[in-house]
This record gives structure tokens, C-alpha cells and sequence, in this order.
């Protein structure tokens, strides 16, 4: 039977955080652009949480992806106003569109 180590979860981490930077750097509609960067935050947090169960040496990993996943909702929420604000002005998400600041 495999155990499973502290390497799997950083696997894992590392896919998350390569498919969150490709989403990021690859879309241009700024809602799955905020997807991707929860992504990164998600794949930060797992390090964190595997890191404190298999090392646990200084701070602990839980309280750091408690704050990490408070940063991830306030950063949702402000990035989704933003959003709204720009769909608003331009009719549109994309982030291409988006070229002026006033009208």
C-alpha cells in the first residue's frame, strides 16, 4: 500500500499553481483571469498545510492558509467589484477591450 508523502502534495501544489499561472497569463476575460489567481492562492495554501504536517518547524501552516484564504475572499470580493465596475462602463469583460479610463 503507498503512503502518501509530502512530495504528492507538493505535486499536486505545483500542478495547481502551473494551471492557475497559465490561466492567468493566457486568458484575457477578467473573471477567469480571478480564477486563475485563486488557483495560485489555493496551490500556496496546500504547500502551507502539507508543510506543517510533514515539517513542522516555525509558524504554523494553518494559521498562514487561514490568512491566505481571508486575503482570497477580500481580494474576490474587490476584484469583483472592479469587474462589475468595468462591465458596466464598457459592456464587456475582456481585459483587451479595456483602453481608456474615461469616457
Amino acid at each position: 500500500m503507498m503512503q502518501i508523502g509530502l512530495t504528492h502534495y507538493l505535486t499536486l501544489g505545483a500542478i495547481l499553481f502551473a494551471l492557475g499561472l497559465f490561466i492567468v497569463s493566457s486568458r484575457r476575460n477578467a473573471i477567469v483571469m480571478l480564477m486563475g489567481a485563486e488557483l495560485i492562492l489555493n496551490a500556496a495554501a496546500l504547500n502551507f498545510v502539507a508543510f506543517n504536517r510533514y515539517v513542522s518547524h516555525g509558524l504554523s501552516g494553518q494559521l498562514v492558509t487561514v490568512f491566505i484564504i481571508v486575503l482570497a475572499a477580500a481580494e474576490a470580493a474587490v476584484a469583483l467589484a472592479i469587474v462589475l465596475a468595468i462591465f458596466r462602463n464598457f459592456q464587456t469583460v475582456h481585459v483587451d477591450n479595456v483602453d481608456r479610463l474615461r469616457h
